[in-house]
């Protein structure tokens, strides 16, 4: 029989926890119907996996933000709506066409293109009309709002609006005046355009309350367990991600750890080993800031993290849960993405976006 291969690195991914937590959107944002944002490769957890829990919860529209992952999911679900966030490009058009992807249109150009393509078929397309309201990134400016409102009976003739959107900056913040100017923004957009649903809100817009939720909410980061709010999160912990112990050193006084020997023994200290490194997705900006855990004991990050490796100070870990192969949580059950991205100067979607393809991904069913 052959014999398993040592996995260094693992993100455990509860299939079942993608389910709860869309479920608990829908109960959020009811009446609003709620979609799934697949994008980047399901926030690091996989897109085929979560697009498939996703369709087995009830969820028929997804969001991607590059063509080629409305193609990669486009076969798992046939009849559901996939809208791609990067727009229409000229030279994406026939794609576009050929999976049966619906682009947001974020400019006049884009919406010029994407036209004269129906008009070419003789036909009309699906289309989504982004509204900058304020984020100054993607989305029609006030200008060419107002350009599209005066002549939207040519500008849309061979178009059928099947959603209108706008995206906030600060709905991290539920504080922030910005979120009420952008909704300021957003409800006087709709009266200029032709009627259509409206999208407005991701998981933090969620969580700002009713005013936000409109006809269709697309949450991301809610999806995979991570709160984009201070506080208690609301949503069930969907990934994983441990290195296993490799060796395990005693340390005397005097010793220093890693590159640049940046950390300096000042006692016995007992050090644990992980191969768990920033090719992997462990940020090198936790060196010497961030934490492990291991059976529910934190240990530090001692030293700097190296490319494929991460020492820690295990002094205070009891003895008997140390041994080469023990697994070390990075995030999780113990360690929170937030806490996990605050010691790292980040944000919890670039902790749980940043692992790295080398690192195995194991599915389990159970939330």
């Amino acid at each position: 029989m052959e014999q398993a291969p040592f996995e260094a690195a693992r993100l455990t991914v509860r299939l079942g926890a993608i389910e709860t937590n869309y479920r608990r959107l829908q109960r959020l944002a009811a009446p609003a119907a709620v979609a799934g944002v697949v994008k980047a490769d399901g926030y690091g957890v996989g897109a085929c996996q979560a697009t498939k829990a996703l369709a087995a919860a009830g969820c028929d529209t997804f969001f991607v933000a590059r063509l080629e992952e409305g193609v990669r999911i486009r076969p798992l679900v046939p009849k559901a709506r996939i809208f791609v966030l990067d727009g229409a490009q000229v030279e994406s058009i026939p794609a576009l066409i050929a999976n049966n992807l619906t682009p947001v249109l974020n400019s006049l150009s884009e919406i010029a293109a994407w036209s004269a393509a129906a008009g070419a078929a003789r036909t009309q397309y699906d289309a989504v009309i982004h509204i900058d309201t304020g984020m100054s990134r993607l989305g029609l400016p006030a200008d060419e709002l107002a350009t599209l409102a005066s002549e939207s009976n040519t500008r849309l003739a061979h178009l059928r609006i099947v959603l209108v959107m706008s995206h906030l900056a600060c709905a991290d913040a539920p504080r922030a005046e910005m979120n009420r100017r952008q909704l300021s923004r957003f409800r006087e957009a709709l009266t200029l355009l032709p009627a259509a649903p409206a999208s407005f809100a991701s998981t933090g817009g969620i969580l700002l309350g009713r005013d936000y939720l409109f006809d269709l909410v697309r949450p991301g980061i809610g999806l995979y367990g991570g709160n984009p709010h201070e506080g208690q999160n609301p949503f069930a912990v969907v990934a994983r991600l441990t290195g296993r112990i490799v060796q395990l050193h005693r340390a005397v006084t005097g010793d220093t750890v890693g590159y640049g020997a940046t950390w300096h023994i000042d006692r016995p200290a007992q050090l644990a080993t992980v191969a768990l490194g920033y090719a992997d997705g462990m940020i090198r900006a936790l060196s010497s800031r961030g934490f492990g855990a291991i059976s529910g004991y934190r240990a530090p990050i001692a030293g700097r993290v190296s490319m494929d490796l991460t020492t820690f100070d295990v002094s205070e870990v009891p003895p008997e849960l140390l041994q080469v192969g023990t697994e070390v949580e990075f995030f999780g059950d113990d360690i929170s993405l937030e806490e996990a991205a605050e010691w790292a100067g980040t944000a919890n979607y670039e902790i749980l976006t940043g692992i790295a393809p080398r690192v195995i991904r194991h599915y389990e069913a159970a939330a």
